[in-house]
C-alpha cells in the first residue's frame, strides 16, 4: 500500500479521482450521498489505484447549483455529515496512501451565507454590503438594473433587493459574487484555506479561478460592448484580469506554510496561452487543460493538444492535466459514441454535439454505445501514458454513459430551469453510482430504510454495477485497475517523445522503454516497426494484438 511522503511534487503526475459527494455513496439510506458513504467505499478507491481524491463541494448549501452555492466555507452540510465525518474520511484515505483535494468556490457564495444575509439587512453603503458587489439601480425609482447583463445560467445577472440596489451574480441568483477588492474577503479566504489545510487537506481545486476580479468602473458597458451577447462569462471586463494573480500569490504564501506545501489546480476557462499564469510556482501551481473535452476522436487533434499543452506547462514550470469527463460535461462514452464529426459542421465540437444528443432524448444523432465505450477506454489509457496529472471522474471506471432517462420534473441543474429547457443541464453525469445490480438504489444507499437515489438511476445500471464488474476480468473497472497499477510502476520523469507511426495513430514514448500506441481509426493498424518484438503490457480492447493495434484501441508496450 502506498505511503504518503513530504514530496512537494507528488501531484505532478498523480491520478486524481473526482467524487461528487451527493452521488458517490449513501451511508444512511436517505437517497443522498454523504461523507460516511465515501469512507465506506475507500477500499474501492484504494483497489482502483488512485493517488488522490478531489471532493466536489460538501459544504452547507441550498443546492441551487449542486453545492457550488456555499453557505459556510468551514463546515459540512448536515445532510452529508459532520466535521468529525470529514476527519474520519481524510484519515481513512491517508491510511491507504490517498491524498485529499477539496473544492473551494471563491467567485461567489451562496445566498444563505451569513455575510450575505448581513449585507441584505445592513442596507446601502454599509461595510457589510461592500463584501459583495452591490450597485444602485437606474431610473428615477432605481428599478432598472445597473446593466442589462445575462448570467451564465441564463436570466438577468443583476438581482434587486428591494431598496433600490442590485447585486451581481454571474451564475445563479442564489450565488452572489464576492467583492475581491475588500480586504475582509481576502483575509476570510486565507482563514478557510488554513482551516482545511490544518485538517489534513493536501490541496484545492479552485472553481472558476479566472472570474474573481472585475472591472466595474462606470459606465457599465452593455453585453454587446463587452463582445459577449449571450453570457457575461467571457466578457473582458469580468474575466481573467491581472488582479486575480495578486490574490493567488497571497494564497501561495498560505500554501507554503505547510510541509509539504498545499497544491492547487485552477479551473480557468481562458485562452490556452493565458493558462500558464495561473500555474506559476508562486501562484496555484497547476491549471486544468480542458482541450480534450472539446476534441473530436482524432489522432491529429489529440497530438496537437498534447504537444501544445505540454509546451504551455513548461512555460510556468508546472505539469499539465488531462481530463476526459467531469461533473459539468457529458460523459465521454457518450461523446465518443456519436458519429465522427457529429455537430462539427454547425461549429459544435464534441461536447456541444453530445449536448444536442441529450437534448433530443437520444433520438438523434445515432449513438453507438459499444464504440463509445471502446474509444473511452482507449482515450483513458492514452492520457494515463502522457506526462502530467490525470483527473478521472467517478463512474468512468465503470464505463458509464450519460443518463438521459431523467424526466423534466426530476431535474436539479439550474441551467435546465433558467434556459428554460434549451439545455438539459448536467444531471445526466451526476446520477448516483451503481454498486450492486439489485436494490432500491443499486447499492448506492445502505441501511434498513433505503430511499431511491436523489437522481433517478436507469435500469441498465444493473449491468454496470461495481460488484458485477469486479467479477468480470474483462470489465472496464478491471481495465482501469490494471492500467493504474501498471502506470505506477512505469512512471519516470516527465519527458515524452512523439513518434510518427502512421496516419490515425498516436504513438508516445516515455522513459524506460514504455510506449503507448493509440489507433484512432476504424481498421487495425500495423504495430510500429520500432516495437517489433516488444512486450505487450496492456490493451484497452479484448482484440488480439499480434502485429497490429486493433481499431479504436490503445496498447502499452515495453521495448
Amino acid at each position: 500500500m502506498p505511503t504518503l511522503t513530504n514530496d512537494p511534487n507528488w501531484y505532478r503526475q498523480a491520478v486524481v479521482y473526482q467524487i461528487y459527494p451527493r452521488s458517490f455513496a449513501d451511508a444512511n439510506g436517505d437517497g443522498l450521498g454523504d461523507l460516511a458513504g465515501i469512507t465506506s467505499r475507500v477500499d474501492h478507491l484504494a483497489t482502483l489505484g488512485v493517488d488522490a481524491v478531489w471532493l466536489s463541494p460538501f459544504y452547507p448549501s441550498a443546492l441551487a447549483d449542486g453545492g457550488y452555492d456555499v453557505d459556510d466555507y468551514r463546515n459540512v452540510d448536515p445532510r452529508l455529515g459532520t466535521l468529525d465525518d470529514f476527519d474520519a474520511l481524510v484519515a481513512a484515505l491517508h491510511e491507504r496512501g490517498i491524498r485529499v483535494i477539496v473544492d473551494i468556490v471563491p467567485n461567489h457564495s451562496g445566498s444563505g451565507h451569513v455575510w450575505f444575509q448581513d449585507a441584505l439587512r445592513a442596507g446601502k453603503g454599509s461595510p457589510e454590503r461592500d463584501r459583495y458587489i452591490f450597485r444602485d439601480g437606474l431610473g428615477d425609482d432605481q428599478s432598472k438594473p445597473p446593466a442589462e447583463w445575462t448570467a451564465s445560467f441564463g436570466g438577468p445577472a443583476w438581482e434587486p433587493v428591494g431598496d433600490g440596489q442590485f447585486y451581481l451574480h454571474m451564475f445563479d441568483v442564489a450565488q452572489p459574487d464576492w467583492n475581491w477588492d475588500n480586504p475582509e474577503v481576502i483575509d476570510d479566504f486565507h482563514t478557510t484555506l488554513r482551516f482545511w489545510s490544518d485538517r489534513g487537506v493536501d490541496g484545492f481545486r479552485v472553481d472558476v479561478a479566472n472570474l474573481m476580479v472585475k472591472d466595474l468602473s462606470e459606465p457599465l458597458p452593455t453585453m454587446a460592448e463587452m463582445g459577449s451577447p449571450n453570457s457575461i462569462m467571457g466578457c473582458d471586463r469580468l474575466n481573467d484580469l491581472p488582479g486575480v494573480h495578486d490574490i493567488y500569490r497571497g494564497w501561495r504564501e498560505v500554501f507554503n506554510e505547510y510541509d509539504p506545501p498545499r497544491m492547487a489546480v485552477a479551473e480557468a476557462w481562458v485562452p490556452s496561452e493565458r493558462r500558464p499564469a495561473y500555474a506559476r510556482p508562486d501562484e496555484l501551481g497547476q491549471a486544468f487543460n480542458f482541450d480534450l473535452l472539446l476534441a473530436p476522436w482524432d489522432a491529429a487533434a489529440f497530438r496537437q493538444i498534447a504537444e501544445s499543452n505540454l509546451a504551455l506547462a513548461d512555460q510556468s514550470g508546472a505539469s499539465t492535466t488531462w481530463v476526459l469527463s467531469n461533473h459539468d460535461i457529458v460523459r465521454h462514452v457518450t461523446r465518443y459514441g456519436l458519429p465522427i464529426g457529429a455537430g462539427e459542421q454547425e461549429g459544435m465540437p464534441g461536447t456541444a454535439a453530445a449536448k444536442a444528443y441529450v437534448l433530443s432524448d437520444g433520438a438523434a444523432p445515432e449513438f453507438d454505445e459499444e464504440l463509445g465505450r471502446r474509444r473511452a477506454a482507449a482515450g483513458t489509457m492514452l492520457i494515463l501514458a502522457l506526462p502530467g496529472s490525470s483527473y478521472l471522474y467517478q463512474g468512468e471506471e465503470l464505463g458509464l454513459k450519460e443518463v438521459i432517462e431523467i424526466a423534466d420534473d426530476q431535474r436539479q441543474d439550474p441551467t435546465f430551469f433558467r434556459s428554460p429547457g434549451v439545455d438539459k443541464g448536467r444531471d445526466g453525469c451526476r446520477v448516483p453510482l451503481p454498486w450492486t445490480p439489485t436494490g432500491t438504489s443499486y447499492g448506492f444507499g445502505v441501511g434498513d430504510q433505503v430511499a431511491p437515489a436523489h437522481l433517478p438511476q436507469p435500469e441498465w445500471f444493473a449491468d454496470f454495477a461495481v460488484s458485477v464488474q469486479d467479477e468480470d476480468p474483462s470489465s472496464m473497472l478491471n481495465l482501469y485497475r490494471k492500467a493504474l497499477g501498471l502506470r505506477r510502476g512505469l512512471l519516470g520523469d516527465e519527458t515524452v517523445t512523439f513518434h510518427d507511426s502512421g496516419e490515425g495513430v498516436l504513438h508516445v514514448e516515455r522513459p524506460g522503454g514504455w510506449h503507448s500506441v493509440t489507433n484512432f481509426t476504424q481498421a487495425a493498424a500495423d504495430v510500429p516497426e520500432v516495437l517489433a518484438g516488444a512486450e505487450v503490457l496492456l490493451s484497452s480492447s479484448s482484440d488480439e494484438v499480434s502485429g497490429e493495434v486493433p481499431a479504436n484501441t490503445t496498447v502499452w508496450f515495453r521495448a
